[in-house]
């Protein structure tokens, strides 16, 4: 075949199988558009049939809402109803009451006019028969009042005072009762001894002729000595030894620890003493903080700042009325611990008070104020607990005690000073105390003769009974008491007992 004939071949072929396939095409989307068609139609039905379905529903529900809110408005009228007739009846029981409240009110004003008629016709009356007895007894109302009032204060006034006296008696014997068991279970269970200190340390040497060394050329190095520590030294009392004297205990160590090291050195001169003086007062401080461990570790007090417990150790070094006041300030502690634990009080506050009541004696030679002063300030320096100083500030009672540990604090300042061989006191200023203690109740009128016995704790007073009835008894008790208290100084308690003997006398012939 030539090359136009295949071309016309091919070209018959293509156009045969276009129109083939455009046949086959249009049957294909003929049939699928019938699909389509019937899917559609099926679910158009569905929705017809849900909506209808969902129409119905609604149309129930809408019935079921209206009736029952039918129901409930009928309800609600029922109650309405009810709650008017409810108010109705209330209303009238209201105006029932006040009806009766405004007769009620009637009755008492027409009664209270005649109550207050009669009270002015019986007011008429008294003062009409006031006047007559006025007239007749010569005296006015108020004057026989007055005289009614005095004879009946004179016929009671010796029950009166039988009366007081046994009441306070009572009260007295019980809170004696109670405080004396208390204080004899706390000092049975602690006992602890006491040496009165002296105003001299005695330093023995080892050899006679460090005598001479000691005193130097011209006396020049006992005279630094001296100087240096604020301590006297007697040289030639005793044999191998010389006497320390100084009132303050703690230069008295500070002088024997400077005379050992001196000693020691073998070279004795006033350059040298002035550096074994500072040594020593060095290792004082050191062993004045021992001895403040150990006594906070005695009484089980560990939360004290170590300013405190130097202060404390150098209460070793201070006496009063020549008892060691740390002694004094321990035993105290031990004391109060036990008393509060038997009156069911703070004891971590009282014994810390009790530790803590003389720590101005520690500061004092050295700065003005009294030691309580000193020691509520170094207290609150120090940030100690107010309760603390609370329960020490009191125990000479120059502040008022504000809390109950406070008074435990004094009670036992008081036991561990005047506990016999406690304390020190001069012939001089115990024969003057006595003086004093007389001098006082008889300066009060209607005394006729006072007597200090009990080395002076207790003070007898004898009344004259014709100026001093059985009630001014016991007022002159009680005055001599605070006058004593404000005008001396002394440790523990002084009873005043006033004595009125009556003695009548009458002859037989």
């Amino acid at each position: 075949m030539d090359t136009y004939s295949v071309w016309g071949a091919a070209l018959v072929a293509l156009v045969v199988g276009f129109g083939v396939g455009y046949v086959v095409r249009r049957v294909w989307a003929t049939r699928q558009a019938g699909i389509v068609e019937e899917r559609t139609k099926e679910v158009l039905q569905e929705a017809e049939r849900k909506a209808k379905e969902l129409v119905m529903e609604a149309e129930k529900k809408s019935v079921d809402l209206f009736a029952e809110s039918k129901k409930e408005e009928r309800e609600r009228k029922v109650e309405l109803g009810n709650l008017e007739q409810r108010l109705v009846r209330r209303e009238e029981i209201l105006d029932k009451k006040l009806t009766a409240i405004t007769n009620d009110e009637s009755v008492l004003r027409t009664k209270s006019d005649v109550l207050k008629k009669q009270e002015s016709e019986l007011q008429a009356i008294a003062e009409d028969a006031q006047g007559k007895l006025e007239k007749i007894s010569g005296l006015s109302a108020q004057e026989a009042r007055d005289e009614l009032f005095r004879k009946v204060k004179e016929d009671r006034r010796a029950d009166l005072a039988q009366l007081i006296q046994k009441v306070e008696k009572e009260n007295h014997d019980e809170v004696e009762r109670r405080s004396m068991s208390i204080i004899t279970t706390a000092l049975q269970r602690f006992s602890r001894s006491h040496i009165s200190e002296l105003t001299t340390t005695s330093f023995p040497l080892g050899d006679e002729d460090i005598k001479g060394k000691i005193i130097g050329r011209e006396g020049r190095n006992i005279r630094a000595l001296e100087r240096a520590t604020g301590v006297e030294f007697v040289i030639d009392e005793t044999p191998d030894s010389i006497i320390i004297s100084s009132f303050d205990p703690y230069r008295r160590e500070v002088a024997r620890l400077a005379l050992a090291k001196l000693i020691k050195d073998g070279r004795i001169q006033p350059a040298k003493i002035e550096e074994k003086v500072e040594e020593s007062k060095q290792e004082l401080a050191k062993r004045m903080m021992e001895i403040g461990e150990a006594a906070a570790e005695e009484v089980g007090v560990f939360d004290l700042p170590k300013e405190i417990i130097q202060l404390l150790g150098r209460l070793h070094f201070r006496t009063s009325y020549g008892q060691n006041v740390l002694t004094h300030s321990i035993e105290m502690t031990h004391l109060a611990t036990m008393m509060a634990g038997e009156l069911g009080l703070n004891v971590e506050v009282a014994k810390k008070g009790a530790l803590v009541h003389d720590i101005g004696k520690a500061l004092d030679h050295d700065i003005e104020g009294t030691h309580v002063d000193l020691g509520m300030k170094v207290l609150r320096k120090y940030n100690i607990d107010e309760r603390v100083i609370q329960a020490m500030q009191s125990h000479h009672e120059d502040y008022p005690y504000a809390i109950p540990e406070a008074y435990v604090v004094t009670a036992v300042d008081v036991l561990s000073a005047a506990r016999p061989g406690a304390r020190r006191g001069t012939i001089e200023a115990y024969i003057k105390r006595l003086g004093d203690l007389e001098r006082i109740a008889m300066e009060f009128p209607g005394v006729k003769s006072a007597y200090a016995i009990s080395a002076g704790r207790e003070l007898r007073v004898f009344a004259i009974p014709e100026k001093i009835d059985d009630f001014r008894a016991l007022e002159l008790a009680r005055e001599i008491a605070n006058k004593i208290q404000s005008e001396l100084k002394y440790p523990g308690e002084i009873k005043v007992n006033v004595i009125r003997e009556m003695r009548a006398v009458e002859y037989a012939r």
